[in-house]
């Protein structure tokens, strides 16, 4: 089936190109795989601020009067998609449904719009099914989906069952924010216990105290938007509060900084790598040291 497609969000253009899908457009925030990062962009950010406070007060203020995003009518009319794969999550990482309805409704474009949704890791690979369905990739999304469950049951069989170290992924530093939704699916399937949120739950502002108490064993520093160079030139964030250096994951050297983009913050098939690169955190004894791309601040 050879079709137009535009993706408004990294993790659906991520979906596409392990379908073999190259869409026509895409998100201005879409580099992965690299091939993407040379197509036409079909929105902007509001937000450019550096420090984790600053884009916080700017995504609040953005939000409570409007998108995040603008995006660009003309240029998805040039494109004459036939679909456009879009989110039905958060608006703050990416252009959503919501923005996409509210600019079609504006153009002679009149695509098929599939909105994706992901709450669980178990929700990730049903996306990668409905992106197969929608672009008649059906045959490589159920090949795709059998070598992410056979991944993640290779981690979940060497897990030991004791001891689940007290695990901390944080997708925000300021303020401090556990990341939500589907990463406790990916924490216990990594062998470790998280106790900041539930599955299938956004992610809240925590404070302080609240971080000091649960006290991490393992704690993966993984900001949303932010790659690891970046995370580790602004770690301060957390290193400089009260309290930091009497945490036990602090103390026993097991702070770790993951690129968000790619493993943790997008719902795409990578999400299985951060299973496999957060067992190697959670008990390296059994599955040995991690890859050189997580890092240590």
């Amino acid at each position: 089936m050879s079709m137009n497609v535009i993706s408004t969000s990294p993790s659906s253009t991520e979906i596409l190109y392990a379908l073999g899908v190259e869409p026509v457009a895409v998100s201005h925030a879409c580099d992965y795989p690299p091939e993407a990062i040379e197509l036409p962009e079909i929105d902007v950010s509001k937000v450019d601020a550096r420090a984790s406070a600053d884009r916080h007060d700017q995504v609040q203020a953005a939000t409570s009067d409007g998108h995040l995003y603008r995006m660009n009518p003309e240029r998805i009319d040039a494109v004459d998609p036939d679909l456009i794969v879009t989110q039905g999550v958060c608006g703050v990482c990416a252009v959503d449904d919501v923005l996409v309805g509210e600019t079609l409704a504006e153009l002679e474009a009149d695509p098929d719009v599939l909105a994706l949704q992901a709450e669980q890791l178990e929700d990730v690979l049903e996306c990668v099914r409905e992106v197969g369905a929608a672009t008649g990739t059906e045959d490589r999304a159920a090949s795709l989906i059998e070598e992410l469950r056979d991944r993640i049951a290779a981690v979940e069989t060497r897990v030991p069952e004791h001891p689940r170290p007290r695990t901390a992924v944080l997708e925000w530093m300021d303020p401090v924010r556990p990341a939500g939704y589907w990463v406790p699916d990916v924490v216990t399937a990594a062998g470790g216990e998280y106790g900041l949120g539930d599955v299938g739950q956004p992610s809240e502002p925590l404070e302080w105290e609240a971080f000091l108490e649960y006290d991490p064993e393992v704690v993966v520093v993984a900001p949303c938007g932010f790659d690891a160079d970046r995370t580790c030139d602004q770690f301060h964030e957390l290193a400089d509060r009260p309290g930091w250096d009497d945490v036990t994951a602090v103390r026993e050297d097991r702070v770790f900084v993951l690129d968000g983009g790619a493993y943790l913050t997008r719902w795409t098939p990578r999400l299985v790598g951060a299973v496999e690169r957060l067992a190697t955190l959670c008990h390296s004894d059994v599955f040995g040291e991690s890859p050189t791309d997580v890092r240590r601040p």
